[in-house]
């Protein structure tokens, strides 16, 4: 028997745009002293960049977003809490699960907001956290004494 060369596979990459064609630029805080961080005019021109391609991704959307506030995030933060303590399921799953380590981190997370924001929220944020907190923290010790 004659014997061949080693037998590999050919690799095709089949993506419709390779790095290659992408306009690649270094990330400006790379390149920025990591003392430091970006600079001002570094700053502004990645928020700049950012708005640009948010208003073009925005325009494929069938439904906006909501805006973009303290409350919604808090609030999108304590479902976030809610859907690891089993109380509501999980969007993508559909399924109830428990992951009460997972859910303590949120609600600590929350907990860290509220210290970092006094004095800097006004009274309705301020009774939003408040009340999320009471209510997440409870649920938590609840499913702990299960």
């Amino acid at each position: 028997m004659e014997e061949q060369g080693p037998k590999g596979f050919t690799v095709k990459d089949r993506r419709k745009v390779s790095m290659q064609d992408v306009d690649r630029e270094t990330p400006q805080a790379a390149t920025a002293d990591p003392k430091e961080g970006p600079t001002s005019e570094q700053q502004e021109k990645a928020e700049r960049r950012f708005d640009q391609a948010s208003e073009k991704c925005e325009q494929k959307r069938s439904t906006p977003l909501p805006e973009v506030s303290f409350a919604t995030f808090i609030l999108s933060l304590s479902s976030s809490a809610l859907v690891h303590l089993g109380e509501i399921p999980d969007p993508a799953s559909q399924k109830s699960e428990i992951d009460l380590p997972m859910s303590k981190q949120i609600i600590d997370t929350i907990g860290m907001l509220q210290e970092k924001t006094t004095g800097n929220l006004d009274p309705e944020e301020e009774r939003l956290v408040k009340t999320l907190l009471y209510d997440l923290r409870m649920r938590y010790v609840q499913k702990c004494q299960k």
